[in-house]
């Protein structure tokens, strides 16, 4: 398959991520321009609704080639904001002229309208135009190969959008910036985050109920699925659910033709769905290969397409070399190769691909002239491409150098800054030093002559501090012996009360902790009793959900057995009757005979498939996991998705336990069948350390969970029967019209 599909997830995020979808369709193109002018010239110079239209108008006419009048008319409008004050529509109008900057490939001017846009974000409120801005940086980041800090800018942009209130743009601007984180984690090769940002894109595409947004989405989902069955060609859940995706995208173009004018994108889902056909499935597909191939070589034809050309007519080419049809394969590479080199300038990758192919089939057929001929122009090609990609990694490279010389001398002219600074700090701190000293050097000849004065005063002052001191110690001794007296005569007062006070306070602490102690024995005692009583209900709850359980696993054993066994080859034996009569009974009365045999048959399978819900067997002999699988499988139609995920399980869920497991989600997955009418249900286990989770979502009509508790039906007391067995919580949650997500937890042990 001479097309890429990484590529074409590029086309698809570009395609979106602008203000208006691009087409190959100039007269659809030339409609959209004259009727956005039509309603800038109707608007007043510095309005809100020029501002709105100006961004679209700009848009319509970079992709009619007209990029100097594109870039004049943001300029235009920029400078009227500017004079206004107007920062909101500023910074919007300078992340326009940045993104078309940089599909004209000037990056500097780019980079200078994005820096503006981005200052002009800072200071307004507006969360949604500076989600806008962020997600324009990281488009940037993506085109100019900074796919890290196209990340960082886009998880910022979708923070924001997820703050910002509801507007008609909103969500197909958070659409676009799911889809380039897409678009980045396709191209690391990382599934998990791939698969989660498709589908919210999805999930919006949905809310939206649009026929453009639905078709990308699937599209997109599409290509993931493949992306992950390429990686692990074993997973054959993948690849059929790519298969779904890609025929749910072309049924909603093929209902929805009137409103989807891109019939490129069609050509592109149908190349990409023959080539699954082709690489993925059996050679009894073939036939739908080529149906899908041919569907997308018309519309590639009727849009100017060539590359999905080129596709149509490889993947046309293999089908006839796997049925031995060397002619035919060559008459559609040359037809490819025709087709590429009707380009201005020619996919080289594609055209190695094409005379590779060529070159071979010459040799099969001994054609050597013709096989050396393709052969150097395989060289050729290669070569030119060799030498392109030296030249690209020689130029980055030296951009890269150039730019590491800068910041050099950039640090080294800051370090010498630095130096000077650090060399005037030190002169100003030696001078205030200077200053200091002299100033203390003043101030301490005034204290020596202060404290001259202070001891002439402090020597008198003594002096007649001893004549006092004397006389008041003459005082204090006769008031020392007055104090003795009565202080002997109270020391043996207190000495009585004091030997009293203890006798009494030794008894009260006595009987008090005595107190305490009995009340404590009673307590722990009555505690004792309590907790005695609890275990005894405990284990006799136990054992009769055990009982109960059991009981019911058992009674469903028989009842499979006796159905199958019983039930089914009663009516085995029944068909095999009215087969050995259906030769000696009239023709006018075979017809109602082969009814009979017909009804039989499906009352067999109808009682396989309750004798199976009874019992799984699959569960028994290989696990939970596989059951499920099963299960989701043959639940699943084409008005219903079920999807199954196990994370982190390691297989060491007891058997009795899986069984329950097994039950529970079957309960949750019938109740949502008979009450929410879903067209999506997933199961998700998640293994931890020491619990597992089990969560079951899907997206029905919901219900009041209050009243669902109040109504307290059989299958929701079964469910929390079953959980509390497991010893884990039940937690609901559901609202109208949003869908309902159901999730339990319990340990390991």
């Amino acid at each position: 398959m001479f097309y890429s599909s990484k590529s074409a997830l590029f086309f698809v995020s570009l395609f979106w991520c602008v203000l208006l979808f691009c087409t190959s369709n100039q007269l659809y193109g030339q409609e959209i321009l004259t009727t956005y002018k039509e309603q800038y010239d109707k608007t007043v110079a510095g309005s809100p609704a020029r501002f709105e239209v100006v961004g679209k108008y700009a848009q319509a006419l970079f992709f009619q080639e007209k990029q100097q009048e594109a870039t004049q008319l943001l300029k235009e409008n920029i400078l009227i904001a500017e004079k206004q004050g107007d920062k909101t529509n500023a910074a919007y109008l300078y992340a326009i002229l940045a993104m078309n900057a940089q599909l004209n490939e000037n990056t500097s001017e780019a980079n200078k309208a994005i820096k503006k846009a981005l200052d002009y974000a800072q200071q307004i409120e507006n969360n949604e135009i500076k989600a806008y801005v962020n997600y324009c940086q990281g488009w940037i980041y993506v085109r100019d190969n900074q796919e890290a800090k196209a990340v960082q800018s886009l998880l910022t942009a979708i923070s924001l959008y997820e703050k910002a209130t509801q507007s008609p743009t909103k969500l197909s601007r958070l659409s676009a910036a799911y889809k380039e984180l897409t678009s980045i984690y396709a191209s690391w090769d990382d599934y998990e985050l791939q698969e989660k940002y498709s589908k919210l894109t999805l999930d919006i595409a949905i809310q939206q109920n649009n026929p453009n947004a639905l078709f990308d989405a699937y599209m997109m989902m599409g290509y993931l699925y493949e992306s992950e069955f390429s990686h692990n060609t074993n997973n054959i859940y993948a690849r059929d659910l790519a298969e779904n995706y890609y025929k749910k995208a072309i049924k909603t173009y093929e209902n929805n033709r009137e409103v989807i004018p891109f019939r490129s994108d069609l050509a592109f889902v149908a190349n990409n769905l023959a080539s699954l056909y082709l690489r993925a499935f059996p050679k009894q597909y073939n036939e739908q290969a080529t149906y899908y191939a041919n569907l997308a070589l018309q519309q590639a034809q009727e849009t100017h397409q060539i590359n999905f050309q080129a596709s149509s007519y490889g993947i046309l080419a293999e089908i006839a070399l796997q049925e031995n049809k060397t002619k035919t394969a060559t008459s559609y590479l040359l037809s490819a190769l025709s087709a590429i080199n009707s380009t201005h300038l020619p996919d080289k990758n594609t055209l190695l691909s094409i005379y590779e192919s060529l070159a071979q089939l010459n040799e099969t057929e001994e054609n050597y002239l013709g096989a050396l001929h393709f052969h150097k122009l395989y060289l050729q090609t290669y070569q030119s491409i060799y030498n392109q990609d030296k030249l690209e990694i020689s130029r980055r490279l030296e951009a890269q150098y150039e730019k590491e010389q800068q910041k050099q001398q950039l640090l080294t002219l800051q370090l010498a800054s630095e130096k000077k600074e650090q060399q005037i700090r030190l002169m100003k701190t030696l001078g205030l030093q200077q200053q200091q000293e002299l100033e203390n050097l003043k101030l301490s000849e005034e204290n020596q002559r202060k404290k001259l004065e202070i001891s002439q005063l402090e020597t008198e002052t003594h002096a007649q501090a001893l004549k006092l001191s004397q006389l008041e110690n003459d005082n204090k001794l006769l008031d020392i012996q007055h104090f003795k007296k009565t202080l002997s005569y109270q020391e043996k007062v207190n000495s009585y009360f004091l030997a009293l006070a203890l006798v009494f306070a030794i008894l009260l602490f006595v009987l008090l902790y005595v107190y305490k102690q009995r009340t404590k024995s009673m307590n722990q005692q009555k505690e004792l009793y309590n907790l005695a009583l609890e275990k005894e209900k405990q284990h006799a709850k136990i054992a009769t959900l055990t009982a109960l359980l059991d009981g019911q696993e058992q009674e469903r054993a028989r009842l499979a057995r006796d159905l199958h066994d019983g039930l089914g080859g009663l009516l085995s034996g029944t068909k095999i009757q009215l087969s050995t009569l259906h030769h000696k009974i009239t023709d006018a009365n075979k017809i109602e005979m082969t009814k009979s045999i017909e009804h039989l048959d499906n009352a067999v399978d109808e009682l396989r498939r309750v004798a199976h819900n009874l019992m799984p067997d699959l569960l028994l002999k290989y696990g939970l996991e596989e059951a499920l699988k099963e299960y989701a499988n043959r639940m699943s139609t084409d008005q219903l998705d079920i999807n199954v995920q196990f994370l982190g399980y390691t297989q060491t869920l007891e058997q009795d336990k899986q069984l329950l497991v097994y039950r529970i989600i079957q309960e949750l997955v019938n109740n949502a069948l008979k009450h929410a009418n879903p067209q999506q249900i997933i199961i998700q286990l998640v293994e931890n350390e020491n619990s597992y989770m089990v969560t079951i979502e899907d997206d029905g009509c919901g219900f009041e969970l209050t009243q669902a508790q109040q109504t307290q039906s059989a299958g929701l007391h079964n469910i929390q029967s079953r959980v509390q067995f497991l010893k884990g919580e039940l937690h609901i949650h559901s609202e109208l019209n949003l869908g309902t997500s159901i999730d339990f937890q319990f340990p390991k042990q």
